[in-house]
């Protein structure tokens, strides 16, 4: 095993497979933070069963980092906060994911920030180095991974990530302080290249995680199998750090932990193909599919706010809003798949979570 600076309970449990929800970010009318009700869903996050939760990430809008806002480290720090609140009831802890971005002094300085409040690894967006070569990507990341153990990040161009080459992950899973990578291109070719290249390296020790959020169910249930020095290696892909799971978040982690079952059984009841097409279907109208993903953090705002975890659904931007359409499209889907929701939970446990 590769040497590692994250604790090796926060790794074993990293590497079991959990649901990690990529957070959204709770604003007032003023487009100010929302403290009281961040924290509540922090608190819903950990209730549900998540077995983290990664904070500063895209779905908590990039935007934090703009000084205009200053809401990267306060945000991190009510997260903290909640998440060692948490792991004081708990015998398995939390795994805390901090996003890093930006050119490599920032994304440094933020890993610095976040390793000094406790968080377990770095997501590492490689968005803002888009004419980068493979070389000089790897340059970064090695910078980056001396501070803080690294979770790989392939995000998909149509919100600002890059094509990265087989080559470049194969590079990338030498980095000896990477501990998983979360594959989101939502494509099948290059989540394969991903899983090929930690197969090919021999690295037994990186979690693979699911950020394919049109493609949820079957990335849980799939083997990937190559053959490396004439012997067939097979790898799963062991939880999902996802922003679909930021909404109906108990529902994903009963998901989870049905497709681990099924996959111990080896036998994948037709049921869960149609689960996985309803999954789909549903992302399609939270992420807003159907405009390009123009609406997706609105979307998942939006079921939020229908469960009252948020008071509208204010985004730092006021351009970041539902594309026409996208609120009917939602309404359909809660109609079409009800056992999907977790609103009745939500409301039992609202009043708890949004107390001091």
């Amino acid at each position: 095993m590769a040497d590692c600076n994250m604790y090796p309970e926060v790794r074993a449990v990293l590497q079991n497979g959990v649901a990690i929800p990529a957070s959204p970010l709770a604003l007032n009318a003023e487009r100010k933070l929302d403290e009281r009700r961040q924290r509540a869903l922090y608190r819903y996050y950990v209730d549900a069963g998540s077995g983290g939760i990664a904070v500063a990430v895209h779905t908590t809008q990039f935007e934090i980092r703009d000084p205009k806002y200053g809401l990267l480290k306060p945000v991190l720090e009510i997260a903290a906060e909640e998440m060692n609140r948490a792991d004081e009831h708990s015998k398995t802890p939390l795994v805390r994911v901090a996003g890093i971005c930006g050119l490599t002094d920032q994304a440094v300085s933020e890993a610095e920030l976040a390793k000094n409040l406790g968080y377990s690894a770095g997501l590492l967006s490689l968005a803002a180095l888009k004419n980068a070569s493979d070389d000089e990507l790897i340059d970064h990341a090695k910078a980056v991974s001396e501070v803080i153990s690294l979770i790989g990040f392939y995000l998909q161009p149509a919100v600002g990530g890059r094509v990265l080459s087989y080559d470049f992950w194969r590079k990338f899973v030498e980095i000896e302080n990477v501990v998983a990578i979360k594959m989101a291109p939502f494509n099948r070719y290059q989540t394969i290249d991903v899983v090929r290249a930690v197969v090919e390296s021999g690295r037994d020790d990186i979690a693979l995680y699911t950020g394919n959020d049109d493609n949820i169910v079957m990335d849980l249930l799939t083997p990937y199998s190559f053959e490396v020095n004439g012997r067939k290696i097979e790898r799963r892909i062991a939880g999902g750090l996802l922003g679909h799971w930021s909404v109906w978040t108990k529902r994903a982690v009963e998901l989870l932990a049905q497709c681990k079952q099924i996959v111990q059984s080896g036998d994948i009841p037709k049921e869960m193909l149609r689960r996985s097409i309803e999954v789909t279907d549903t992302n399609a109208a939270f992420f807003d599919a159907a405009n390009g993903f123009k609406g997706c953090i609105a979307g998942l705002h939006e079921v939020l706010r229908r469960q009252g975890l948020l008071e509208e659904i204010w985004c730092l931007s006021p351009e970041e809003t539902l594309s026409p359409g996208q609120a009917e499209e939602i309404d359909r889907v809660y109609r079409s798949y009800p056992y999907l929701n977790d609103d009745e939970f939500v409301k039992e446990n609202l009043h708890k979570w949004l107390a001091g």
